[in-house]
């Protein structure tokens, strides 16, 4: 066995690290400093295995041969033991988090709210009080990476104010407050989000209607970029992705304000305008979501009613019926999700009741009917765009 002592270890061209082949052992009390680099910096033509750190999201990541994945160390299943019993989130899983809202009557009706609650999505219960938002947001998108959530855009504190750019972030685990990053979208509008374990992206921008995709690096902020458009300007629409793509389905077409029922996606990693996937069943708009690893599921909403679609993120094509939701119907509906169960909370229900507490979930490998989950704490409430969760199927 041979033995070599050495400060630092370069290649001929002092640019890079040597290749080190064949059985290697490496060993020091003191620390290893891998390759580091921006998500850009990522090396063109990557080998299974290739392993640096990502200064972006300030973690170690890896090539599995198809992608970049992070070496994640956190523990992700959370939950809260001093909550009563009949809140789901007393068990320990993957934390879902829906944030803000607006009320419809007999409450305030338009008036909107910063109330953020939480859920553990492989459990059943009531949600829990969790934090707050920056402000009294409804309509902003939202996505999250393991340990952050984002909330961005929106409007408030009533459902006809003026719209917001703003970008704040919270910390999963923790139940401090969200915080403005000091960042903004492109444009002071709504819009849904949708993300991988790196990046955030946001389109279905509303208030102008758009076909903008814009986009973030989840642990560094910053203002966000344009990424592409999407095939056609609508909003309102649904997002779901895997850990290579971001889908978009349905919303209002606009200047006809007539629901579609497109289906669009793009490739995370790049930048780009999205290619057209196919069609959902039908028109829908203000629909929750959710996602797999694998499949995305598009739940209720105007034009769906009770339906539930769902296809396969990583080929095209249609989406198929996976069933109906149970109470749940009309729009307004957030999401949130593992990489096994989704839960759809609020929403309009008929006008002779304008929205509602509760909340059903499906499993998502399988078809079926949506089964009750338990109640929004609190009050009803209309919650489009709203859902993340430190477990989605894009992590």
């Amino acid at each position: 066995m041979s033995r070599l002592n050495v400060g630092n270890l370069f290649n001929e061209n002092e640019d890079g690290a040597p290749v080190v082949s064949g059985i290697s052992t490496f060993s020091s009390p003191n620390y290893f400093v891998p390759p580091s680099g921006s998500t850009v910096q990522r090396p063109s033509n990557p080998g299974e295995g290739m392993i640096r750190f990502n200064t972006d999201s300030g973690h170690l990541e890896y090539y599995t041969g198809e992608l970049w994945v992070d070496v994640i160390t956190n523990n992700n299943e959370l939950g809260d033991t001093t909550q009563s019993t009949s809140n789901s989130a007393t068990g320990t899983g993957t934390r879902g988090l829906f944030a803000g809202g607006y009320l419809t009557a007999p409450n305030t009706p338009g008036a909107c709210f910063n109330n953020v609650d939480a859920i553990t999505v492989e459990t059943l219960g009531n949600s829990m009080d969790f934090n707050n938002l920056t402000g009294s947001f409804m309509g902003g998108g939202q996505c999250a990476d393991r340990t952050r959530a984002l909330y961005a855009g929106g409007k408030g504190p009533t459902s006809s104010s003026s719209d917001n750019a703003n970008i704040s972030f919270c910390t999963i685990a923790s139940r401090g407050d969200y915080a403005d990053s000091g960042f903004d979208l492109s444009t002071s509008v709504s819009c849904r989000g949708t993300s991988n374990s790196t990046r955030g992206l946001f389109g279905s921008f509303i208030s102008p209607y758009a076909d903008t995709i814009d986009y973030v690096t989840i642990q560094s902020l910053g203002t966000a970029q344009d990424f592409g458009n999407l095939t056609e300007v609508r909003g309102y629409g649904m997002a779901v992705s895997s850990p290579v793509r971001a889908v978009w389905a349905g919303g209002i077409n606009n200047p006809t304000n007539l629901g579609t029922n497109v289906i669009d996606y793009v490739t995370l990693s790049t930048t780009g305008n999205a290619q057209d996937f196919g069609d959902l069943t039908n028109s829908a708009y203000e629909s929750g979501c959710a996602n797999s690893s694998t499949r995305g599921v598009i739940a209720g909403g105007t034009g769906f009613n009770k339906n539930i679609d769902f296809f396969t993120i990583a080929t095209t094509g249609n989406a198929q019926n996976f069933g109906n939701l149970d109470t749940l119907t009309k729009s307004g509906k957030g999401g949130v999700c593992s990489n096994t169960r989704g839960v759809f909370a609020g929403g309009f229900l008929s006008p002779t009741s304008p929205s509602t507490n509760i909340m059903e979930y499906i499993t998502i490998a399988a078809t079926g009917n949506a089964v009750d989950f338990g109640d929004l704490q609190g009050f009803a409430r209309r919650i489009s765009q709203s859902g993340v969760s430190n477990g989605h199927g894009g992590l």
